[in-house]
């Protein structure tokens, strides 16, 4: 059973906060409010979290400038941001969402169901590279066990976890597709990126089964 995601919700009003948590409940994440792009940072330097959504109009640090803040860690730079703004936006703001290097961009009001789909997405890939983390320790802890017997039990158990790795990944592939999700090609490349990691896994393991 994955352990659940952390979903960090920015806003600085309180009632569009209580209705993001209203779209997101049935996903039965940890749903971590922030009302301004300071209480963002900090919220991020004490949990992970699977995606950010982030109002683009806040008092003091807007959107913008909080993303571009995220990006700049070396701890953060890689989580997913969507950025959630009110109608009448202009092209410049825009592009300038994207060099923030956010991950989408919703207006105001936004469909819920679009809403819950991308974030549902997020958190799938969030906790595969979770189980892929988990793989890796497990695999330098049963190694070092080991000791000196022939490695083939430890290469069937980890092979059985590549497998049940790899059927998660159809999962989000399926669903990738199912959505349509063309302007989404860093959540492509993503699941392409734990493709390959898998891959390194799988190597791994039938190197482990060879002849000794």
């Amino acid at each position: 059973m994955p352990r659940k995601a952390n979903i960090l919700l920015v806003d600085d009003r309180d009632e569009n906060l209580t209705a993001l948590e209203a779209i997101l409940t049935s996903l039965d994440q940890n749903l971590v409010r922030a009302s301004s792009g300071e209480d963002a940072l900090k919220a991020l330097l004490e949990e992970d979290f699977a995606v950010i959504l982030l109002d683009v109009v806040m008092p003091g640090m807007d959107g913008f400038e909080t993303a571009a803040h995220i990006k700049q860690r070396e701890r953060t730079k890689d989580v997913p941001i969507i950025f959630l703004t009110g109608a009448g936006i202009d092209r410049h703001q825009v592009f300038r969402g994207y060099a923030s290097r956010a991950i989408d961009y919703l207006t105001k009001p936004f469909d819920p169901w679009v809403l819950r789909s991308k974030v549902e997405v997020f958190v799938e890939l969030h906790q595969v590279k979770q189980q892929l983390r988990e793989q890796s320790r497990m695999l330098r802890r049963e190694l070092a066990e080991e000791t000196g017997g022939p490695a083939a039990g430890v290469a069937g158990r980890l092979s059985r976890r590549v497998a049940e790795v790899n059927t998660n990944l159809e999962l989000l592939r399926g669903l990738i597709v199912t959505e349509e999700r063309d302007d989404d090609s860093r959540t492509v490349e993503a699941v392409r990126d734990l493709d390959r990691s898998v891959a390194q896994l799988t190597t791994l393991v039938e190197a482990l089964s060879g002849p000794e």
